[in-house]
Formats: structure tokens, C-alpha cells, sequence
């Protein structure tokens, strides 16, 4: 059996027996995690093995955990601070932000990897203009070059511990104002003058970037569609003018900004015709249900080979993990990035 496009998400800390017969069926490629999900952290790695045990191949197992606001799991974990403070420690000094960026794109891959977990949807790669509702401190910084080194270093943490990295969200959402979880945000700026936007992905995708999260954000003066039904976007832009070889993964189809693209059939069907890999359906038990009886399309094999890549490897077993000189060495700049002065870097700062 292979992979199937769909990743969607489960109600509990176990796997109850309606989601087993999802987890087998053949449109289903992964599951993405939440909160809810976590009792504890050895209930955590059972019920991902649990999920990687329903059939083979294994199911990729995602969460987003970038830190800050969002970060899924707390109970037992590190709290990671929001990218924003990474780009803090640039501004006092580039060497130790691009350290800072490093060890906690490790930590945080490192202590998912330990529960099994192939990956988390990080880095936000978005530009802070100080506007989004959406972002705020999810950024990294404002201005794109900086945004870029940053990136590069925490994908590379990442890839120290076993986990591939996601940049999203593509090609931007920080210059609008709306949060697509909500409405449909609307970038009225021409092609041109999105080059910032597009700078840290021209710099991660030269240095081997896995994956990339497409936006709901619509942009009139490219295309019709939001970028995550947008073939231009997609298939034009990303894989044909960036050259991104690695897997595409849509934002969350149930988001109110999605609603854009049609139902979830039409939702998911242009997101498909516009090239993406793998289409996330969380939150929205009966559309999943409509779509695997609804849903018809024969398995993509290149998209299969990229889907494959995003599993995770290595990884240590907790307390290993925990004992280790690297993860003492990580919570202690975790310590000092908490004590820290902070700094504005919203657009316009200097």
C-alpha cells in the first residue's frame, strides 16, 4: 500500500477503533497531532508507534511545535520561545543568534524524534511587517536576508536530529492582515514586489530544503486562487522558478480561509491539480469521511519518493536524550534566551 495524500488528525491520546479502520485506508498518508493528543510522554511515543504500526509503509506523524504560542506539547517538553526571540539574539550579536537558531531547531526536532515523531511544520519563514494577526511573533525577523541565515541554521538543527524541516508559509503571509484560520487574507502586491517574501525560500531550497507549507493567502495580481489551489503558485512558481524538488504540504484545508477554494472535495482536488504532495484535513471528522468515499485518483509516484523523505531518523530514547551533553548544553541557552532583554523587530524597526 502506499501513501495516500491526506493527513488528518485524531480526537484523543489513543487510537480509537473507527480511526484504526481510517489509519488503513488507502487515501490516508499522515496524521498531525494536537494538544489533545498528549497524556504524558510515554503515552506519547506509544500512540505514535501505534500509528506507525496500523499499516505499512508507516504513516508520516506531524505536529506543529515552532514554539511560542504554538507549540502543541508542554507537559514534559522544553518551552521553546517564539522565533521573534531568536531574531533578538541576532540583533545583539549575528554568531549567537545563528547559534541560538541552531540548537533550538535541534532541541525541538530532538525531543519530538524522541517520541517518534517525523516531523514538525517549522520553520515560519515569513517576513514580520508587523501587520499579521496570523504571525506576529511567529517571525524570525523583518528583514529577509536575516530571516534567511536564521532559517538555514535551524533547518540544519533539525537535520542534526533526525527530522526534515517544512517552511511555511509559502510564498507569505505576513503582509496581510486577515488570519486565514478565520477569513481569506488578500496580498494585493504585484509578483515583483514579493521577492522578500521569497528570499528564505531561494536560500533554504538551495541548501537541500524537504518541505514547504502552502498558504490560503490569495494574491489577485498572480493568480485567481489562493496559493494552495494555485497551479501558478505551485507547480509554476515553487517547483518551476525556485526549483524545490521536496514534498508540498497544503495549511490546514478545514481553515476558514480554504473555504475560498469551494467544498472539501473541490478543496482538495485543486490542491492536488495544483501540485501538492500532501493535504492536511484536521478538525473536521465528517469531511474526511466524505472524502474517502468521494475522493478517487491513482497514487503519484514521485510524490510518493517525496512523501518517503519526510520520515524521520535516528532520534534517542528520552532518557538518553535527556542525559545527553547537547540537550544540557541547548537548555542552557533555552535559560538565557528567557532572561534575555527584548527588542522591536516589526518592520520599520532599526
Amino acid at each position: 500500500m502506499s501513501l495516500g495524500p491526506l493527513m488528518i488528525d485524531l480526537a484523543g491520546p489513543e487510537i480509537d477503533a473507527e480511526e484504526r479502520e481510517l489509519l488503513r485506508h488507502p487515501l490516508i498518508g499522515g496524521v498531525i497531532l494536537f494538544t489533545r493528543n498528549l497524556r504524558d510522554s510515554r503515552q506519547l511515543a506509544a500512540l505514535v508507534a501505534a500509528i506507525h504500526g496500523a499499516r505499512t509503509p508507516p504513516l508520516i506523524v506531524g505536529v506543529d511545535h515552532e514554539g511560542g504560542r504554538v507549540q502543541r506539547f508542554r507537559t514534559g517538553f522544553s518551552r521553546l520561545p517564539p522565533a521573534r526571540r531568536i531574531g533578538q539574539e541576532y540583533e545583539l550579536d549575528a554568531r549567537a543568534g545563528l547559534n541560538l537558531a541552531r540548537r533550538l531547531g535541534w532541541l525541538m526536532a530532538a525531543e519530538l524524534r524522541a517520541h517518534g515523531i517525523d516531523l514538525s511544520f517549522a520553520p515560519c519563514v515569513d517576513l514580520d511587517y508587523g501587520v499579521s494577526e496570523a504571525i506576529g511573533d511567529r517571525a524570525l525577523h523583518s528583514r529577509a536576508d536575516v530571516v534567511a541565515q536564521l532559517a538555514v541554521a535551524y533547518m540544519h538543527g533539525m537535520r542534526d536530529a533526525g527530522m526534515a524541516a517544512t517552511a511555511k508559509h509559502f510564498p507569505g503571509h505576513g503582509a496581510v492582515r486577515a488570519d486565514s484560520h478565520v477569513s481569506l487574507p488578500i496580498d494585493r502586491r504585484e509578483l515583483a514586489d514579493l521577492e522578500e517574501d521569497l528570499t528564505p525560500y531561494r536560500r533554504l531550497i538551495d541548501n537541500g530544503l524537504p518541505g514547504v507549507m502552502v498558504s490560503h493567502v490569495e494574491f489577485p495580481a498572480v493568480d485567481a486562487q489562493p496559493a494552495s489551489g494555485s497551479s501558478r503558485w505551485v507547480r509554476g512558481m515553487l517547483r518551476g522558478q525556485l526549483h524545490f524538488q521536496g514534498a508540498v504540504f497544503t495549511d490546514d484545508l478545514s481553515m476558514g480561509a480554504a473555504a475560498a477554494l469551494g467544498d472539501t472535495l473541490e478543496r482538495v482536488e485543486r490542491s492536488l491539480a495544483a501540485g501538492c504532495d500532501m493535504l492536511l484535513v484536521c478538525n473536521d471528522r465528517p469531511a474526511v469521511l466524505s472524502l474517502l468515499e468521494r475522493l478517487h485518483l491513482a497514487p503519484d509516484p514521485v510524490s510518493q519518493v517525496r512523501l518517503v523523505r519526510m520520515r524521520g531518523r535516528d532520534g534517542h530514547a528520552w532518557d538518553e536524550l535527556t542525559a545527553s551533553n547537547e540537550w544540557q548544553q541547548a537548555q542552557a541557552l533555552l535559560a538565557q534566551a528567557a532572561a534575555a532583554p527584548a527588542l522591536n523587530l516589526s518592520s520599520g524597526a532599526s
